[in-house]
Formats: structure tokens, sequence, C-alpha cells
């Protein structure tokens, strides 16, 4: 098996494979012999069936499934020997068969060379969860509109049993506690994106595009079944998909940049990932136990 490599950009490379004679016509033999045993033709029992008969009926056939046996056998052969590292199925064409030997061409995206620096030690600080007494009066109102209640209306204890609490000081005070909760899952998401947007600015890599497309297409099919599900019709759907692929663009290849670079933290701090754990997770808790917190101001 012959393979030469040509690096198109950062991510992309194009293998042109040529596989010899012997190779072909040992697979060949095999294919064959395995038709022998399945093909019918009159006047001989199953698998008694002369060579010079199956070629002239099956040829194409036999030479079919030659090239769909080997091409998936020397690829992979080609880029363990080359130390190539795809990042999904690559795209195969200009596929000869030619004088006993085949001939094809495999392009594709391998991971981009990830370089991130100083992750450790990225200064976050995190807001307080803290429930102030302004909140709460704002959420009352939203409460009062929510339930279609003049303004005029008054908060007592009437008010929070309509709403299933015994007074207004248990309504307040659970309440208070939701707020808690909220502001405590938006402070932590907030680390989080301090964090990403360090990353992002220290990071270099070249993003797959490959990887891109894949993403977009995969929330394109997401956001059409809640479109189809809201009740729009299929033509109205079709009009807004063009739209949705170029708004998606931007946040998608963020991600897929975000997830390469935490990937590449993993495998640098050797960060085991076990089954059913979630990488860009276990990657985000080793970042914020390294990082440098402060006070919010």
């Amino acid at each position: 098996m012959k393979v030469e490599v040509k690096k198109v950009d950062a991510v992309k490379r194009e293998l042109k494979f040529e596989i010899p004679k012997e190779r072909v016509s040992a697979k060949l033999n095999e294919v064959y012999e395995e038709l022998g045993k399945v093909v019918k033709v009159k006047g001989f029992r199953p698998g008694k069936v002369p060579r010079h008969i199956l070629e002239a009926q099956h040829s194409k056939i036999a030479k079919d499934e030659v090239i769909q046996k080997l091409i998936p056998e020397v690829y992979h052969e080609g880029i363990t020997k080359e130390q190539l590292a795809p990042i999904d199925l690559p795209e195969i064409d200009d596929v000869h068969y030619k004088d006993g030997i085949i001939t094809f061409t495999a392009k594709l995206d391998i991971k981009p060379d990830v370089k991130i620096e100083n992750y450790k030690g990225i200064v976050v600080s995190r807001k307080t969860s803290e429930v102030t007494e302004e909140e709460i009066s704002k959420t009352l109102e939203y409460f009062k509109k929510g339930q279609g209640q003049d303004k005029d209306i008054e908060m007592d204890d009437a008010f929070a049993r309509g709403l299933g609490y015994p007074n207004l000081a248990e309504f307040k005070k659970s309440l208070s506690r939701q707020l808690e909760i909220d502001k405590d899952r938006q402070n932590r998401y907030d680390i989080e994106n301090q964090i990403v947007e360090s990353l992002l600015k220290k990071a270099r890599l070249a993003v797959p595009q490959t990887l891109v497309r894949r993403q977009i297409e995969h929330r394109v099919e997401e956001g059409k079944k809640r479109l189809k599900a809201q009740g729009l019709s299929s033509e109205a759907i079709k009009k807004k998909e063009e739209d949705m692929r170029k708004e998606l663009h931007d946040p998608v290849e963020r991600d897929v940049k975000v997830y390469l670079v935490l990937d590449k933290i993993a495998q640098t701090e050797h960060l085991e990932v076990k089954e059913g754990e979630n990488l860009p997770a276990k990657v985000m808790e080793f970042l914020l136990k390294e990082a440098k917190w402060e006070e919010a101001k």
C-alpha cells in the first residue's frame, strides 16, 4: 500500500492511496469464494461453480465488493501509519479500479494543534447569592401581574393564601429561597464564563469547520422539531432554516473551540474522564480548583 499525505491547511489533510495488485487480487479471490457459496447457476451445485463463470456473470458485483472491503481497511492502516487523528469520517472520492490496482483519495479533518498556557490561576470572582428586600418586592409585583390583579391589591396574608401559603411571611420566605437558588445558579454560570473567556483569549488553534458544520446541523434539526411542535408549517420552517444556520455559526464555532481547549487541558493534566462523565464539566471542576478567587466588587 502506498499513501501520500498533502497538508491542505492547519487541520485539513488529503491522502492519496494506491492498493497494489497482489492485495487486490487476494481480496478478489476471497470475494469470489464467498460468491461461489451463495450464487445459483443452473447445472452446478452451490460452491462448485467454476471461477470463469462467476467472473463472466458477476465481475462488477465482485469488484464493487472488493472496493467496499479494501478501502476502509487501507484507510485505517494509512492514518495509523501517518499518525493522524481524524475528528470525523473521511470524504472518499476519485476511486479507480484499473489494471488490478485500486486508487482513491481521502479528505479529512484532524484534531487541531491546541496551544494553551497559563490556564491555572485564572482570576475569578463570584457575586453574592444573598437576596435583597428590593428583589423580593420586584418579584412580588410580577406575581401580582401574573395573577391578573391590579397593582392596588394589598400584598397580605389573604394574597399569600391564594397562592397556597399560610401567610405572607411564609410566602416571602419561600420566594427568598427560590431567588437565592436562581442567583446561585446564575453566579455559577458567571464564574464558568469568566474561565471560558480567559481560555479563549489565551488559546491558539484552528477550529475544524467539519465539527462546526456537524454541530450546526444537529442544532438546526432540534430547532426544526421545536418549530414543528409550535405548529409551524413545513414551508415556514424551511424558510427559517438558512437563517438558523447563519445565526448558529458563531456561537457553535465558539463552543467547538472551547471544547477542544478543554480536551487539550484534560490530556495535558491526565484527567481521567470515566464513562458517563462529562469532559467539559470535569475540566471546569479542575480549573475552578486551580483558579485564583477574588471577592466580587
